[in-house]
Parts: structure tokens; sequence; C-alpha cells
């Protein structure tokens, strides 16, 4: 089993495009790291989603993450390794997808709901886990689960999450956050995107700011 680590990054949050064209691609993609981001992922239901990531991966740096969300398959990953992808966010739990993944050296992050669910990705090498949707378990459900898993496994609150809840899952030190529809919305002009990239960073910023 191979496990690559989630790496350090000085805010630990993921911008979720889904829906995003890849004429769209370029500016907001500049936007969110001018922002401050350093984690993107795009996923497998938006249009030519491939061409998309391909094209954030060349206007990123080195250091920021460039990937896939919704990946379902041993064929998905190799297509986002051919494009140069290297974050690889799943659904659910799946050992191939996950093995494939981190054999290409890609950052891996599966979605979870259970304590079942959690230990297997946990066993299958995750590098960190997405507890999705974070609204239904909310920082209490997540807390509760989190209380058994590897210490050293990054755990994620993605799914009806917004800056505004930041606050509440750090309570139960879960620090890091893939934001979707409150960052992005298929159409959405780049100015708009960029606008809430730099209030959702300077909510973390505060956040980080208050830790003890």
């Amino acid at each position: 089993m191979i496990r690559i680590r989630f790496p350090a990054m000085k805010r630990s949050l993921v911008a979720i495009l889904r829906g995003i064209k890849p004429d769209e691609t370029a500016d907001i993609i500049d936007g969110l790291i001018d922002a401050g981001f350093s984690a993107i992922e795009i996923p497998l239901n938006s249009p030519d989603p491939f061409r998309s990531i391909e094209i954030a991966v060349k206007r990123a740096p080195k250091d920021v993450l460039i990937g896939a969300g919704t990946v379902l398959s041993v064929e998905d990953v190799d297509r986002l390794n051919s494009v140069g992808g290297r974050l690889m966010v799943s659904p659910n739990v799946d050992r191939e997808v996950i093995a494939q993944a981190a054999s290409h050296g890609m950052v891996t992050m599966p979605g979870v709901f259970t304590p079942t669910e959690a230990l297997a990705a946990c066993a299958a090498g995750a590098s960190a886990l997405k507890f999705f949707p974070a609204s239904v378990l909310g920082p209490s459900g997540i807390s509760a689960i989190r209380a058994i898993l590897p210490k050293d496994v990054p755990v994620g609150a993605v799914g009806g999450v917004s800056n505004e809840d930041f606050a509440a899952y750090a309570k139960v030190g879960v620090r890091t956050f893939g934001l979707g529809s409150s960052l992005y919305k298929e159409g959405m002009e780049a100015a708009d995107v960029a606008r809430r990239g730099v209030a959702a960073i300077a909510a973390y910023d505060a956040l980080e700011k208050d830790r003890p």
C-alpha cells in the first residue's frame, strides 16, 4: 500500500469548480490562485473536464494542487494523470482507484460518511478523508467519528460548507474544507468567483489567527 501524504498548505482549502467549462477555466483559476487558494478540484461531471484540468495545470504554479473530483474508475485516474492532475477526489471509497492514484503520486481524498467507510479509506492509504455531505453530519458528527481515526490522517468537511461554517468545524479540530457552490456555481463570472474566493480566504485567515 502506498500512501501519499496530504501536503502542508498555508490554507487547507479546496476550491470545487463543478460545471466549469474549458473556456472559463483560465480566468477563474487565475482569480482563485491570486486570492490564495492552493488546491483546486474540477469534478468529472463537468463539461470536458480533462481539458479544463489540463488548462488549470498549465496556469497554476507547481505548489498548487490541481485535480479532479467525482473520480470513479481506474481509467479516470490514468487520464487525470495524463493531463498532469495531482489531486484525486472521489465520492466513495474504492481501493483500486485510491491505489492507482497513489501509484501516480497523487494526493487522494475519498468521500466518507460512516466510521466503517472512514477506516476503510485509511486502510486503503488515503491521503485525507472527505466527510460528505458535511452539512448532514455537522461538526458534532464528524468529531465523534474523528475520535477513532488515525491522528495523522487529515479530515475535511465538504458539502453544504461555506466560510460562515469554518468556526463551528474548527471548534472540533476540523480545518480542511472543500468549498463548492458557496464559491462557484455554473455560469458565474470569473470576477464574482474571485470575490468569493477572497472572502473565503479572509475568513480562513481570521480563523487561523485565533488558533490557540
